[in-house]
């Protein structure tokens, strides 16, 4: 399985990842999945907001389902494993399970959402937020990709049939586990192959427009410019510096600068941040400082800046009960990164998370990596939490 789907959406040159939702590698990617699960005799599931979900119901499972599964779409330029891992799992554990001769007393689902990074509409888990209901249509209607493009007419395009509202097949859900590679180095530094996440740090999305005056390169002497790109930068260092002494994350990772050229001053400059911790206290305090050091910059350098929170999710603290159960000794560690769980948890559904070391620590990059025997344990580790919850 793995290696039929590892060629799907990658980069010749980087050797990473363009999945985005929607589009012709992702689509590649679902298509790949609905084959495994007609070759399992699992039963698909569409929803109107680009989710599927494929059934085993053996005869005799009754009652709410157990849900498993991660999600197929990509960061730009991203790493293997950050969802697919978890997919493939799931299937391999449906196989497992079955080699062991195990018929669950419950159905269980395996899932793949939709526009988990945000990385094509800009909002992070998307389609576990509108399956779930946090998300309201209204709200998704309004979310453009950077070409423009609106998510009903992206749907619609890949073949999809949209609605945007509540998922139905949700409300016959008992609990949620995703299996992901972690994101860090916490099991490598344990020397653990599998871990299980106690939370997911609070985190938001913010954009920053500097604003400023377009100006000559040449003839425009230093201390008569206006030019928002030094104000853009020191609050990149600043955002930083801040991060780093308060233990927390800050990062400028995209930015659109106009008019984008060598010989200009720019006039404007539109800034990302994305920034994480600890707390739902320490997120807003953080930002606040960050934006306040901005205005400043702001007011010497003759420019303005304007601050919008695109979205911001709040702490989410996994179910111990559950978590509990699942552990069997394994190391319960907390997560900055964002997932489907979370999403799920919050809107309450019971959820846990298993991890998969990581050796390089690095994700949402190319050098993303698990080694096989530590996806084999995480396998083994999903198989027997399917088996406890569904005896």
């Amino acid at each position: 399985m793995w290696t039929a789907l590892a060629a799907l959406g990658r980069s010749a040159s980087s050797g990473g990842y363009f999945r985005q939702p929607f589009a012709t590698a992702e689509r590649e990617c679902h298509a790949w999945f609905a084959e495994q699960a007609a070759a399992r005799g699992l039963r698909l599931e569409h929803d109107g907001n680009g989710n599927t979900v494929a059934w085993w119901e053996p005869e005799g499972a009754t009652g709410k389902a157990v849900l498993t599964g991660s999600h197929l779409d990509s960061v730009l330029d991203g790493g293997a494993y950050d969802g697919p891992l978890g997919v493939v799992s799931a299937l391999a554990a449906v196989d497992l399970l079955r080699d062991r001769g195990f018929t669950p007393g419950k159905p269980v689902g395996v899932a793949v959402f939709a526009e988990e990074e945000g990385s094509r509409f800009g909002l992070a888990c998307l389609g576990s937020r509108l399956a779930a209901g946090t998300t309201t249509p209204e709200r998704a209607r309004e979310l453009r990709d950077p070409a423009g493009v609106g998510i009903e007419d992206a749907m619609v395009a890949a073949g999809l049939e949209p609605d945007l509202g509540p998922s139905r097949w949700l409300q016959d859900v008992a609990c949620y586990l995703e299996l992901h590679v972690e994101q860090g180095r916490d099991l490598v530094h344990r020397d653990e192959a599998v871990g299980l996440a106690s939370s997911i740090w609070p985190h938001g999305r913010y954009r920053f427009d500097f604003t400023g005056q377009a100006n000559h390169a040449g003839t425009t002497a230093m201390p008569d410019r206006h030019d928002p790109m030094l104000t853009y930068a020191m609050t990149a260092l600043a955002a930083a510096k801040q991060a780093r002494l308060s233990g927390n994350r800050a990062t400028f990772g995209r930015i659109d600068v106009g008019p984008n050229a060598t010989n200009a001053v720019p006039s404007r400059v539109t800034a990302w941040m994305d920034a994480r911790c600890a707390s739902d206290d320490a997120l807003a305090e953080l930002v606040a400082t960050i934006e306040k050091q901005a205005t400043e910059r702001a007011g010497r350098d003759g420019t303005e800046v304007e601050v919008r929170v695109e979205s911001v999710t709040p702490e989410v603290v996994f179910d111990a009960e559950l978590t509990g159960r699942l552990a069997h000794g394994r190391p319960v560690i907390p997560t900055q990164a964002g997932h489907d769980a979370g999403v799920l948890a919050d809107a309450g559904i019971p959820s846990a998370m298993l991890f998969v070391r990581n050796p390089t620590g690095i994700s949402h990059a190319p050098d993303e990596h698990a080694e096989t025997a530590d996806c084999l344990a995480g396998v083994e580790a999903l198989a027997d939490a399917l088996t406890e919850l569904t005896r």
